[in-house]
């Protein structure tokens, strides 16, 4: 369900992104389609005071973010958090400045990309104090908000997640809904009967950002699984999944759907969402092996649908 501070956190973002004028795309969970920047490819010029004329100015970004994740939780004051990823254009979308009709497709070429080839990604976490976590491929960064002098600080260089934590974070409410290898997995690390012999905790926020904050701090494993109600879960693999899974993966960590690493999947439409189990690299892939191990064809089915759809696109 849509908030008013969706939609004001998702205007405030799609303006400054405008004003860069090194974005040419914009697309956003809140958007029903990515949105085509003409400005970014216009400069002043020509006759008259302010007349826009088309000019050779440098490829342009392609942007997709969650404005505002965990909004359900305002009223609560439980974390909330912003989401990003940044692309690089495929092919310029000059030419959709005479050419109307090509926006829609020329945008949907540029958005639809995998987590594979994003150029930067990022999250900012609004709780007891502002972070900025941030990666351009070379790895984590983590910045707190220093109100004092109005600056983000370095406070977290080179963030590594633990290759074990002690902890899983998944909505047991869905619990017997999930698919069954996810059933044992999480039976098995309550029980100590896991590969490291120790009983996990569990800690739920119900905000994504908070979570894997806390997840890449601690270590452990983190998700939002498929169900019978949601047989390719709820996270939308461009807003959500995919920037996330950069971050994981940067810090050390692996992010998957249950056996397909999420950053290879190549989205077909906008909107579409996966599962998403991330954390600690030899806790997911202590995960992974009920999978391995599972012969039931539904889910089977599922996984390589997944892939065959990414091949397919290519």
């Amino acid at each position: 369900e849509q908030k008013k501070l969706d939609v004001v956190t998702n205007d405030v973002l799609k303006r400054a992104l405008k004003f860069t004028g090194k974005v040419g795309v914009i697309a956003s969970e809140e958007e029903d389609n990515p949105v085509f920047n003409k400005d970014a490819y216009k400069v002043p010029g020509g006759e008259g005071k302010y007349k826009d004329v088309l000019a050779d100015i440098g490829s342009k970004y392609v942007t997709v973010f969650d404005p505002l994740d965990g909004s359900s939780n305002v009223d609560a004051n439980i974390p909330t958090g912003t989401i990003f990823g940044v692309y690089e254009e495929q092919e310029s979308m000059e030419n959709c400045l005479m050419e109307e009709g090509a926006v829609e497709g020329q945008c949907l070429l540029n958005t639809l990309q995998p987590g594979s080839s994003l150029a930067a990604a990022g999250y900012c976490l609004y709780s007891s104090s502002c972070m900025f976590v941030f990666t351009l491929g070379a790895g984590l960064n983590g910045f707190t908000y220093d109100r004092s002098i109005g600056e983000f600080v370095l406070t977290h260089p080179n963030m590594k997640i633990p290759k074990r934590g002690k902890i899983y974070s998944f909505n047991e409410a869905n619990r017997w809904d999930w698919d069954k290898p996810l059933q044992e997995y999480v039976t098995a690390l309550q029980t100590a009967q896991g590969q490291t012999g120790v009983q996990y905790s569990s800690r739920y926020i119900g905000s994504m950002v908070g979570d894997v904050h806390r997840t890449l701090l601690y270590g452990g494993i983190f998700g939002y699984p498929a169900d019978t109600k949601n047989k390719d879960g709820k996270l939308r693999l461009l807003y959500e999944a995919a920037p996330m899974s950069f971050l994981m993966e940067q810090g050390g960590g692996l992010s998957l759907t249950g056996k397909t690493r999420i950053m290879d999947l190549k989205p077909q439409k906008v909107h579409q969402r996966v599962p998403f189990l991330a954390g600690s690299y030899d806790d997911v892939m202590e995960m992974r092996s009920y999978y391995d191990a599972c012969d039931d064809p539904e889910i089977i089915k599922r996984c390589l649908a997944r892939l065959e759809g990414s091949a397919a696109s290519e």
